[in-house]
């Protein structure tokens, strides 16, 4: 193909760019090229063939590098010595592997169960799992389920933001190529509980509802505020859960300018059927929070509004919570601010940048700190994210014997709080992922196209006592905890890449599915 013989680097070659001018500009090339130098948490580059015609230059290399400031590699260090890395997976070689020793095979990764707390497979009734003869039903001492976290992406969104799309056939972005793979999927792996994002509102209501009603799931949705066309659902199992509250939160207020956005949350309390024994509850949150990097502090209220409606919806009279499992895609980076916090129980954001909380932005240049509060005290939202005031029915008789309503302002915080910088909750909350493999050190990524590949999606839960010792809100009890039993596992970036990224001819979203088995012990 090259006027050189290009040199060989393990499994992937190298050749001199003055080589590549040559034949770029009267070649066909069939392989896709990437640069070698990326920034750790965003794909490589990649251009191919059906990028541009076959006499054409492709001028980026050449203009303004603020365009590529993103992937840390410049265009005047593409000199006439510079190598261009050609990646062997796209070559097509035959029975090549990713270096995660995942297998490619036809076009598909294989996703594989890791199970936790030395629990075997046998013993565990695994959703997708068709190897294993299911000896797990519930009992009077335990309820295991799955849950499962899936961003699907909104086929309008995906129209409106094309660029990040470039790489992929157009036929595999179709709707009605996309959701047919995505039912395939749920059906598949057959969750008990359902929490999708970027769910249209169309779709759901003439394609998405109507067949997950079919596979025996109860749906709930909450479409996204103002104009958007899409929103959360939490769906679920008739047989495994009865339903016993919805409720949805709204993050846009339009008296308090912080709140401009239109992402929701929504927030179920669902109650485990269980023969001859009364289980506690569980609740279930899903969201989707603001992806705009350089606004931390909107995600930061959006999260503490979340928060103290599952502090509401979980509370007991005793005092404890429910177990609780909180999932959706933040738009945050394991190890960010935003997500310590989730995970700590605790925030300190004094002099913490607004493009910094959610890890996304690399540079503070020219952004502002986070003001202390973040929101105004009439969001009624306290530093310990719970409502500070809250409407309580209380029931009266009146003298005729007939029953009247009134509304008491019940508070649920009473102590006046000094302007403090520091956020808390009183949940003890483990994620499922630990976001890097161990092996390797390699980062697991949760969503892959043109622009980035990284961890967003999350499903985090209250664990039991036993695994949180320590930890921040660890004082606070947990009516029965979880244990987390087995989790599907994620991929790499390379891994990704070996079938063209996301979305793909079997993969029909730009995020991949998070699957856990959870065990609640009664």
């Amino acid at each position: 193909m090259f006027p050189n013989h290009p040199k060989s680097l393990g499994r992937d070659w190298t050749t001199p760019w003055e080589n590549l001018q040559r034949c770029c500009w009267n070649r066909h090339i069939s392989s896709c090229m990437r640069w070698p130098g990326h920034y750790s948490r965003a794909p490589y580059p990649y251009f191919s063939s059906r990028h541009f015609s076959l006499k054409w230059r492709p001028p980026c290399l050449f203009e303004s590098r603020t365009q590529y400031q993103y992937y840390n590699w410049r265009p005047d260090h593409l000199s006439q010595t510079s190598f261009i890395h050609l990646s062997s997976y796209v070559m097509n070689s035959e029975g090549d592997e990713p270096s995660s020793k995942r297998r490619k095979h036809q076009g598909t990764i294989k996703r594989n169960w890791e199970y936790i707390h030395n629990h075997s497979k046998e013993k565990m009734n695994i959703p997708g799992d068709k190897n294993i003869d299911p000896k797990c039903e519930d009992s009077e001492n335990k309820f295991d389920f799955s849950v499962m976290s899936y961003n699907i992406l909104s086929q309008d969104l995906l129209e409106d933001n094309s660029h990040l799309y470039r790489h992929c056939r157009r036929p595999v972005l179709h709707w009605s190529f996309r959701f047919p793979n995505i039912l395939k999927e749920i059906k598949h792996f057959d969750a008990d509980v359902l929490c999708l994002q970027e769910v249209q509102e169309d779709h759901y209501g003439t394609e998405i509802r109507p067949h997950l009603e079919s596979l025996g799931y109860h749906c709930e949705y909450k479409m996204r505020t103002g104009r958007k066309p899409d929103g959360c659902a939490i769906c679920f199992k008739h047989s495994k859960f009865s339903l016993l509250s919805v409720n949805p939160v709204e993050f846009y207020r339009p008296d308090i300018p912080l709140l401009d956005r239109d992402n929701i949350g929504l927030v179920l309390l669902l109650q485990p059927k269980i023969p001859c024994a009364v289980p506690p509850a569980v609740c279930v949150a899903n969201t989707h929070l603001l992806y705009n990097p350089r606004r931390g502090d909107i995600k930061l209220t959006q999260l503490a509004m979340l928060l103290a409606e599952i502090s509401s919806v979980a509370h007991r009279k005793d005092g404890s919570f429910c177990p609780i499992v909180l999932c959706g895609d933040f738009n945050s980076v394991p190890g960010s601010p935003l997500y310590s916090f989730i995970k700590e129980g605790k925030l300190n954001y004094e002099g913490l940048a607004i493009g910094k909380v959610s890890g996304q932005e690399q540079s503070s240049r020219g952004q502002r700190i986070l003001s202390i509060p973040i929101w105004p005290p009439n969001l009624g939202i306290s530093q310990n994210c719970v409502y500070e005031v809250q409407q309580v029915p209380r029931v009266e008789k009146t003298d005729n014997d007939k029953t009247q309503v009134q509304l008491e302002k019940t508070e649920v915080q009473v102590t006046a709080e000094k302007l403090s910088s520091n956020l808390q909750h009183h949940f003890s909350l483990s994620s499922v992922y630990s976001h890097y493999f161990p092996d390797t050190g390699i980062p697991e990524v949760t969503t892959c196209h043109s622009r980035s590949a990284i961890t967003v999606d999350y499903i985090f839960y209250s664990a039991e006592k036993e695994d949180v010792a320590g930890h921040p809100g660890a004082e606070v009890a947990l009516a029965g905890g979880l244990k987390l039993l087995a989790r599907l596992s994620l991929l790499t970036e390379q891994d990704l890449w070996t079938v063209n990224g996301l979305p793909n001819e079997n993969n029909s979203s730009d995020h991949l599915p998070l699957l856990a088995q959870f065990r609640l012990q009664l």
